[in-house]
């Protein structure tokens, strides 16, 4: 297998009962379009409440399904999509403000998470995953970071980040965890490389039907076209 070999994402997900939350990020491969995927899953009744909801000014929101259920709401319910002018920012936490007020005030991607740090929720101490998007002249480049702790006790927080120069019909897919276990094993190495589709229904599907049925809980694509600005969008809650 080479470094450079490039899977669908059904492939890299198909039978994994347990990949936590994903970030996809990349080009189509027709070369006109940034790609976004965002997805949650979930093991405990907490976890699987919960619905995304677009909001104004292309942001996305995740709410309580059913909030007479909500056990604790700190590091479920958060923006994991939000628009600082031609940036778009994807998280899987609420370091996704964190982000857009650090660009508000004219500073990094990197340097707004080097204020944060994994979520406190030992022993699996769950990585803080982000992307972002940056459109200029037509085209964009994109960022991917992990936050995730050095040692099994939570000590130190060790923080990865990725740039890339998009390339069309590539992908790269961040998520919070190898497969499902106890403790959770934590994701390793870089995002994986994955294949972008033209069509936004077919990479849509790919994900939605491979994602583990019992754990799957919502997902959220958009597609940005480089030209226009113009985006399209697909959403879907198992909570309906």
């Amino acid at each position: 297998m080479s470094i450079y070999d490039i899977r669908t994402m059904g492939e890299t997900i198909k039978g994994n009962e347990y990949v936590g939350r994903g970030i996809v990020i990349g080009k189509t491969e027709d070369g006109t379009k940034a790609a976004i995927a965002y997805f949650i899953m979930g093991r405990s009744e907490n976890s699987r409440n919960r619905v995304f909801k677009e909001a104004e000014n292309s942001e996305v929101i995740i709410f309580p399904f059913d909030e007479s259920k909500v056990e604790d709401p700190s590091l479920i319910i958060y923006s994991p999509i939000k628009k600082f002018g031609q940036a778009t920012i994807v998280t899987n936490g609420d370091q996704t403000q964190t982000i857009y007020e650090y660009l508000y005030g004219g500073k990094s991607f990197e340097a707004a998470l080097e204020t944060r740090c994994f979520e406190p929720d030992g022993p699996n101490w769950t990585p803080r995953i982000s992307g972002m998007v940056a459109q200029y002249n037509g085209d964009f480049t994109y960022k991917m970071s992990i936050l995730k702790s050095g040692d099994a006790e939570g000590t130190v927080c060790n923080r990865f980040t990725f740039s890339y120069a998009p390339i069309a019909g590539l992908g790269h897919f961040l998520h919070t965890y190898v497969e499902n276990g106890n403790p959770i094993p934590t994701f390793q190495g870089e995002p994986e490389r994955v294949s972008i589709p033209n069509d936004i229904d077919e990479f849509f599907n790919d994900i939605w039907e491979n994602l583990d049925e019992d754990n799957k809980i919502s997902l959220y694509v958009r597609y940005i076209d480089l030209a226009t600005g113009e985006e399209e969008n697909r959403m879907v809650n198992k909570n309906q």
